[in-house]
């Protein structure tokens, strides 16, 4: 009978999946940070917009052979992407950034780890998608992994915790990602270049009258250096990079599976807060890391035959 890592090396597919969505989850922890860095260095809508702007001039250079290829099946779903671009791109990037005006970064980080219990409600509510006992306990184990963070390791901080207004935002935030999770299922068969090349066209479209508005109540403010630094950043690894890896991730293992691995973005953030915010790593975070962790390979564990 052969070992766990041979087994797991047997399933060529299952592995880049695994490895897809760490590389997804690495991103979106940057992009939280990022998003605290942006603070009085560009505004958040302008943020929004100026970010989809660079994905879609550097997509359509990239991906013009794919797209043309394709396009006779996206003209179809051209109001499918639309509504996915308006709620899993704009909706979810303009309640984040916005949020990290009232909020830290490593909140962001771990109300990110809500997206799981999101995902596997609406999976189960919308789909009648079957949820284990063991994949519910997995959930939870990542879950309380999350609240260790947020709680800071303290009994009495966490019996006192308060939800403040970003914090709320990024809730709401984590809800619209999950339905667009979700309805990846229905996505048209065409590479995910080009289907990220047309979400992002229409992140781009339903962003602008949101930055009106932003600029129409005065608070848009024109990047500074370092804004133009985050908008570059945040265009190529939580809009590219991490997009083509989840969505190819998602196609693997699906929706429901794919979104536990969202609990390693709270872990993430931590690390790189430590690095680039100068936050100190307690030991708390470790224990955090460890239930994370278990969690997810209790998920993986418990999935439907």
């Amino acid at each position: 009978m052969p070992s766990p890592p041979e087994q797991l090396l047997q399933k060529p597919s299952n592995l880049k999946a695994y490895l897809l969505l760490t590389l997804t989850t690495t991103c979106w922890a940057m992009n939280a940070i990022l998003g605290r860095l942006a603070v009085d260095q560009v505004s958040p809508l302008a943020l929004v917009s100026l970010r989809w702007l660079l994905v879609v001039i550097l997509l359509l250079i990239f991906a013009q052979s794919h797209l043309r290829r394709d396009w006779a099946i996206l003209k179809n779903h051209l109001l499918y992407i639309l509504v996915m671009g308006a709620f899993g791109f704009t909706g979810f990037n303009m309640l984040f950034y916005l949020s990290a005006h009232t909020t830290t970064a490593i909140n962001i980080g771990i109300l990110q780890g809500a997206i799981p219990v999101f995902v596997l409600m609406l999976a189960f509510l919308i789909f009648k998608e079957r949820v284990t006992k063991l994949q519910s306990i997995g959930v939870a184990v990542t879950i309380f992994g999350v609240v260790i963070i947020a709680s800071g390791g303290s009994v009495e901080r966490l019996a006192n915790l308060e939800v403040n207004e970003g914090d709320a935002l990024m809730l709401l935030a984590c809800a619209l990602y999950a339905g667009y999770t979700v309805s990846l299922r229905y996505r048209p068969e065409v590479s995910a270049l080009s289907f990220l090349s047309m979400m992002a066209v229409a992140a781009l479209l339903t962003s602008i009258p949101f930055t009106l508005l932003e600029a129409y109540m005065g608070h848009f403010q024109v990047p500074t250096p370092t804004g133009w630094a985050v908008v570059i950043m945040v265009a190529l690894f939580p809009s590219i990079i991490a997009q083509i890896a989840f969505m190819t991730g998602v196609r693997i293992i699906g929706p429901g599976r794919a979104g536990v691995f969202v609990n390693l973005v709270p872990i993430f953030a931590s690390i790189f807060a430590v690095t680039f915010l100068d936050e100190p790593f307690e030991l708390y975070h470790g224990a955090a890391l460890a239930l994370v962790l278990f969690g997810i390979w209790l998920s993986e564990r418990g999935k439907p035959v």
